[in-house]
């Protein structure tokens, strides 16, 4: 503890003050982000303090706000006047438990030494400590016991690192409560589920959590995308993406793959995606959902690691960015055989180098209340990246860790490279054209909705527009065929009728636009409306069942796009197939559930990923996403095939799968 601020900081570290009131941006260092000790006033007319400066013009020749090429020799002091109003500045005492007293900075080190009654208290406790008769007779700094059944990595008493919930229930989807069983984990006749694969791994934990949600906006959107519902063989309604810089992204406790029970006391977990929509896009102060919440597997079973038993601290700590694109210095990396993410290096003269209170292998528990026991290096760095000041770590220090147990992960990979490049000997071989971007169905998915195409031919003025704006394009993040979004009534498209938001544009006078970019499709019809007739082919998306609300219908306050169960209804020529190439240890199962498939009642319907587990592979990797359809394995073409026929072919795989699917955009809510 420094004995003239009373706090606790490295030694080559400026003094630490709580301060009474906001001090002025003025007297702020642009370095450190605090009220400015010994201020320095460089050439260039900026001010800093001196051990900042001292510590960073070690490493480079330039002032740290123009860029300026600067020697520490050419600084001075900064004028009696700067140093006087900084050393009035009031704080308040750190002892504030025994003191509650406020002084000048100047004043604290003399009140500390002869007047704190606070700091006199620590010091006579520090000597008792140096005093072998007292020793064993204080407490232990906080830690954590990692041998605890449930959740070897909470620590006691970290409600900051859980959902607020006071109705938080932990169970296991193998049990029969009611509204909790997802029956992707149901066990097949072999009674093996497709995730739970080997002894050490017993059950997949849950979590239902009820959160609130605030709009200082009630039409604002809430700005994530779902998929699923009664209607699709998902079930429930799963959130599918949490969009950048949105609502439920400031909130923070909202996750892709999250199943969405209830909304504000209504019960949604059986009833249909544009029911889902409806209930969701309703505007609100006031949000309250339901959620469940995978959480990974439970190690019941496991043999217990060695260094499980000894206690691991948990330490809070704080960094401070001065814009938002600064970087913290920090090198995350994760195990090959074991979720969570662990600082693998400090860069030096970063800011988490120069703080000093993060370490080498440090396991990172949460970073500004966000959860990541289960996280990815690239999960912590979107955190880090979009915090505009402070970041606040919550890591678990684990010592005896061994650099050689680590993978490294950088935060922009998202490849497991820790895993086996071959196929395990699969007997499943690749059939599938590398050329094909598409595979035929034998038929529509019927339930829903479905497409019929139409032909539309205009005679208009060659300066008339067609008066329609487009979404969509093959250079979209899901590939999507060019869509209409509004028909203006202005152009001669709406004076006709026939073309409607929502149609999907086929081609234009002969001229295919499903392959076409954005910008491509917007110059070919452009150009094309120069002329006096106009020929278009669409696909008009229609709703099997009649009483189902039309997605045409206008949702006030809500950027328009089509709903997911909505792109389910078109021929597969219109699809755009990735192939996402998962791997794995041998120990390790694929972490994710699959639902669909033949029945003989229900015929053929598409098979759709329904959970990605945290911790596995699947959710490492982040290419695939929950609602996703998988229509081939390895080249097979899945359809036609049942439930029972994929997820052997599945687990066959031993260390390497390759899966192609369609990923249709959740519907935004």
């Amino acid at each position: 503890l420094c004995c003239e601020c009373g706090q606790f900081h490295l030694l080559l570290d400026n003094h630490l003050y709580n301060f009474q009131d906001e001090v002025d941006d003025e007297l702020i260092c642009h370095i450190c982000l605090q009220p400015l000790l010994q201020p320095m006033d460089t050439p260039c007319g900026h001010t800093y303090c001196f051990k900042c400066l001292e510590n960073f013009m070690r490493e480079y020749n330039f002032c740290p706000m123009d860029r300026k090429k600067l020697s520490f020799q050419q600084c001075h002091k900064s004028s009696l006047l700067v140093r006087n109003l900084l050393d009035k500045l009031i704080v308040f005492c750190p002892f504030k438990a025994e003191c509650q007293q406020t002084m000048q900075r100047c004043e604290l080190e003399a009140h500390l030494q002869n007047r704190c009654p606070g700091f006199r208290k620590y010091k006579s406790e520090l000597q008792k400590k140096k005093n072998p008769i007292s020793k064993g007779k204080e407490d232990p700094p906080t830690k954590v016991e990692t041998n605890t059944p449930k959740d070897p990595e909470v620590p006691s008493g970290g409600s900051s690192l859980v959902a607020e919930s006071s109705a938080a229930a932990v169970v296991s989807l193998g049990t029969a409560e009611p509204g909790l069983v997802n029956p992707a984990f149901e066990e097949t006749e072999e009674g093996e589920s497709l995730i739970q694969k080997g002894n050490y791994r017993t059950s997949l934990v849950a979590e239902t959590t009820t959160i609130e949600i605030h709009r200082e906006d009630p039409e604002e959107e809430l700005g994530m995308r779902i998929v699923g519902g009664k209607d699709t063989p998902l079930g429930n309604i799963v959130v599918q993406e949490v969009l950048q810089d949105s609502v439920i992204a400031a909130d923070g406790r909202i996750a892709p793959g999250d199943h969405i029970l209830e909304v504000n006391g209504v019960n949604i977990s059986s009833v249909t995606h544009s029911q889902a929509v409806s209930f969701l896009r309703h505007p609100g102060p006031v949000l309250h959902l339901m959620l469940l919440q995978e959480k990974g597997f439970s190690n019941k079973t496991a043999q217990q690691d060695p260094t499980s038993a000894t206690n691991r601290e948990v330490i809070h700590v704080t960094l401070i960015k001065r814009d938002r694109s600064e970087p913290l210095g920090i090198k995350l990396i994760r195990k090959t055989d074991e979720a969570g993410i662990f600082i693998l290096d400090l860069l030096e003269g970063g800011l988490a180098a120069k703080n000093g209170k993060l370490s080498r292998n440090d396991r990172v528990l949460s970073i500004n209340g966000q959860d990541l026991r289960q996280g990815t290096p690239e999960a912590a760095a979107q955190i880090i990246q979009t915090t505009e000041s402070r970041v606040n770590f919550v890591v678990l220090r684990q010592p005896g860790v061994q650099l050689s147990d680590l993978v490294e992960d950088g935060s922009t990979s998202n490849n497991s490279s820790s895993s086996s490049s071959s196929n395990g000997g699969s007997p499943v071989h690749h059939r599938r054209r590398l050329d094909q971007n598409h595979y035929r169905r034998k038929s529509a998915y019927q339930k829903g909705y479905v497409s019929h195409e139409k032909t539309v031919a205009i005679k208009k003025e060659p300066k008339e527009s067609l008066g329609i704006t487009i979404g969509g394009g093959r250079d979209n993040k899901n590939k999507l065929p060019i869509y209409v979004t509004s028909v203006q009534p202005i152009g001669c498209l709406f004076r006709d009728g026939r073309i409607k938001r929502g149609d999907i544009l086929i081609s234009i006078n002969g001229i295919d636009l499903t392959h076409l970019n954005y910008y491509e499709a917007v110059s070919a019809l452009k150009s094309n409306a120069a002329s006096h007739s106009v020929i278009l082919k669409a696909l008009e998306i229609l709703s099997v069942n009649s009483a189902e609300p039309s997605p045409d219908i206008k949702e006030q306050g809500f950027s328009w796009s089509p709903l997911w169960i909505t792109w389910l209804g078109l021929p597969s020529y219109l699809h755009f197939c990735q192939d996402i190439v998962l791997s794995k240890g041998n120990l390790e199962s694929w972490g994710f559930s699959i639902v669909g498939g033949f029945e003989e009642s229900k015929g053929n319907q598409p098979f759709f990923i329904k959970t990605i587990v945290p911790g596995t592979p699947a959710f490492r990797d982040r290419k695939l996403k929950c609602g996703d359809e998988i229509v081939a394995v390895n080249g097979v073409p899945a359809i036609g095939m049942s439930n029972s026929e994929l997820i052997p072919m599945l687990k066959e795989q031993k260390n390497k799968v390759t899966l192609t699917v369609v990923s249709w955009p959740g519907s935004l809510v």
